[in-house]
């Protein structure tokens, strides 16, 4: 039967008058209720931990949670990164267990294990099942007590996380992030972050002193949340903690952020970019400060949801970019308001100014109260559903009791939501968001981007590792690289393309010398992924590119480039996947820079360059694919030995910047400077030379 049909069947039954019974518009919604939230009980062991407890029945569950202050705010000069890096090993190897064991241990039971650390706390979770809730907290004393921090594991961590910093440094959103905590915060530690410099740095001894000074139970707090009764946690926690003492070193008093009289810019130069990141913030008060309701709420109208204001205002009414939104954050220490973006450069200072003017509105416009309203409701509404599990209950009294927020905070949340008023908003908006006394950070062109940003606000350029850029440097440009072309000799190597350590594909590149100069060809078979692809470069005597051919399928889709390089000029098409998978077709006629390098032609090169330690070129690509001119930047940034299916070799490890993906290549120190390894930071995809 068809939904019609039904719908008509049953108004067909319906007895008479139903029709004339029905409500004409939905009844008013009730009052706001303080939420159902189980009562904590409280208890300090004798070492001093403060022990929480939310008991609940509903599910044989029981959910830790241990924090100890000691974030990074405590991370010591030149060592940024790390309380993050002793998070990170906690639960690789603790007591009598390896980091194998302890991880079969709390998997065996189908539980968790985990830590991480943020500005202020360094914090230990714990998930299990009831029976098992002795292991959980034995692991979790284990973790807090006696950590192995062992070389092996820091030596893998360490790895890791130079391979997330290279990721995080080549995207435009985390340099933004990264320069607008530093700039709003100034000397305070919550505007420090961690650099490849500060990791490199980070020894075992920093490790154990780290984890001797600051995890200590005098300060720290436990949640226990789930199906545990006072008693019984207690006693758990007596016995996991047993023989634990001592008080978390004193720490120096944090700087105060810069109170700035009026806004300013800072442009994080990122040549060739075609879009800009803005953020724009200032700092905002406590997370004490009784107004933090009334600012969640006004966030909530601003920019807190695809619904708000500046999502509708930049995205649908404008088409100026994805997504625009708006964060309060609510740190122990002083919090920050800041609203950002992404936009095309083209639009950067429309955008900008756009947001300045929400900014400003918010503070000096009351809010309608039918937005008012849907902005209560949607955080009124969705409340509930934060703390539907132990996890998210431990979570939520552990972040309210670690803010010093009133005990009733969250039972007490949703009516002091609802309770907000128009004025009570924009007093609070008044108070926390200050457009003309604030920081902007623009990360992007900035050759494109100089004279007009600065006819909204001061401008002070950097690049992207923060050095100070003149204005009139911004436009660098970059010399043909110094290439000794008697090193390009006939070459034929073989790759396996790796995934988490398992082969996924293959690659053969081949270097052939020709009677008008060089070709090279690389062909890329990755079944599994649906790519094959065959592209060919023919190079003059000088290693010049003449013309690039590229041909395959990617996800069942055919792609191609075919551009011709002459006369200054790049001429052809080229269809390529997008961002969005689809495949993206250009036309190309375009001037190309002196000495320019086609993107898909520098592993060609890599032999010609004089390779040497701390060596860095910058270097002219026009990017055949998408039809576009931009700068590359190639750094030795050290030297290693590594072991490939062909054999082990010594090393330059180099960092390719500036395009769409960060590499790290590996390249041998003794001629002729073959390629043995690339890497993609961030990612499990390596390419292994065979031979």
């Amino acid at each position: 039967m068809t939904p019609a049909r039904l719908l008509m069947l049953a108004l067909a039954l319906a007895p008479a008058g139903a029709a004339a019974q029905a409500p004409a518009s939905p009844p008013p919604a009730g009052p706001v209720r303080p939420a159902a939230f189980p009562p904590f009980q409280e208890a300090v062991l004798p070492n001093g931990i403060r022990m929480l407890l939310v008991e609940n029945h509903a599910q044989p569950v029981v959910s830790l949670t241990l924090s100890l202050p000691a974030g990074s705010r405590y991370d010591p000069a030149g060592k940024e990164g790390l309380a993050d890096m002793v998070a990170g090993l906690l639960t690789k190897g603790a007591g009598k267990r390896s980091a194998d064991e302890m991880a079969a241990a709390i998997e065996g039971v189908g539980g968790s294990l985990s830590a991480d650390a943020d500005a202020e706390f360094l914090t230990i979770r714990a998930n299990t099942l009831t029976p098992d809730a002795a292991l959980g907290f034995a692991l979790m004393g284990d973790a807090a007590i006696r950590p192995a921090l062992a070389d092996s594991e820091l030596g893998l961590l360490r790895t890791q996380t130079l391979s997330g910093l290279q990721l995080e440094l080549s995207q435009p959103a985390s340099l933004a992030a990264r320069y607008f905590a530093r700039a709003v915060y100034g000397a305070h530690p919550y505007g420090r972050s961690s650099s490849p410099e500060s990791v490199r740095a980070i020894t075992r001894d920093d490790l154990l002193r780290f984890q001797r000074a600051r995890l200590r139970p005098a300060g720290a707090l436990l949640v226990v949340a789930g199906d545990l009764t006072l008693s019984a946690a207690r006693q758990l926690a007596a016995q996991a903690f047993s023989g634990w003492t001592g008080t978390p070193a004193a720490a120096a008093p944090a700087a105060a952020p810069p109170v700035p009289s009026r806004t300013s810019i800072l442009l994080v130069h990122r040549p060739g970019s075609v879009q800009s990141n803005i953020v724009i913030g200032n700092t905002t008060f406590l997370p004490t400060d009784p107004r933090g309701y009334a600012l969640t709420v006004a966030n909530r109208v601003l920019g807190g949801a695809a619904s708000s204001r500046l999502f509708m205002i930049l995205r649908e009414q404008k088409s100026w970019t994805y997504g625009a939104y708006s964060d309060i954050s609510e740190p122990r220490s002083i919090g920050t308001f800041e609203a950002r973006t992404e936009v095309r450069t083209e639009v950067t200072d429309s955008a900008l100014r756009e947001i300045l003017v929400q900014l400003r509105r918010i503070r000096s416009e009351p809010v309608p109260a039918s937005e008012l309203d849907a902005a209560k409701n949607s955080l009124v509404g969705s409340f509930p559903l934060s703390i539907q599990t132990a996890t998210q209950v431990a979570a939520a009294v552990t972040s309210a009791r670690l803010l010093d927020r009133p005990a009733d905070y969250l039972a007490t949340y949703r009516t002091r939501l609802s309770a907000v008023t128009a004025p009570a908003l924009r007093a609070a908006a008044r108070a926390a968001i200050r457009p003309d006394a604030g920081v902007i950070v623009v990360v992007g062109d900035g050759t494109r981007l100089y004279d007009k940003l600065r006819a909204i606000a001061p401008v002070r350029i950097i690049d992207a590792e923060g050095k100070p850029v003149a204005p009139a440097d911004l436009v660098v440009a970059a010399a043909a690289l110094p290439l000794d072309v008697g090193k390009l000799v006939a070459r034929r190597d073989s790759f396996a393309v790796m995934v988490q350590g398992r082969p996924f594909g293959a690659q053969l590149s081949t270097l052939e010398l020709t009677d008008s100069g060089f070709r090279y060809t690389e062909e890329t078979h990755i079944p599994m992924a649906g790519v094959q692809q065959v592209t060919t470069l023919d190079l003059d005597k000088a290693a010049g590119v003449r013309h690039v051919v590229q041909a395959g399928t990617a996800q069942g889709k055919e792609t191609r480039i075919d551009i011709v390089y002459a006369g200054g000029r790049a001429r052809g098409s080229a269809a390529t996947p997008g961002k969005d998978g689809t495949i993206q077709t250009v036309t190309v006629d375009t001037t190309v820079a002196a000495g320019s390098v086609d993107d898909n032609g520098i592993l060609a090169l890599l032999p010609a360059l004089p390779w040497k330690a701390g060596a860095r070129w910058t270097i002219p690509v026009f990017m055949s694919g998408q039809g576009t001119a931009g700068q590359m930047t190639l750094a030795v940034s050290g030297a290693d030995s590594v072991t490939v299916p062909a054999g082990t070799f010594a090393v330059y490890r180099a960092e390719l910047t500036g395009g769409p993906q960060p590499l790290t290549f590996f390249v041998t120190t003794a001629a002729p400077h073959r390629l043995v390894k690339v890497t993609v930071p961030g990612t499990p995809i390596e390419i292994q030379l065979v031979k």
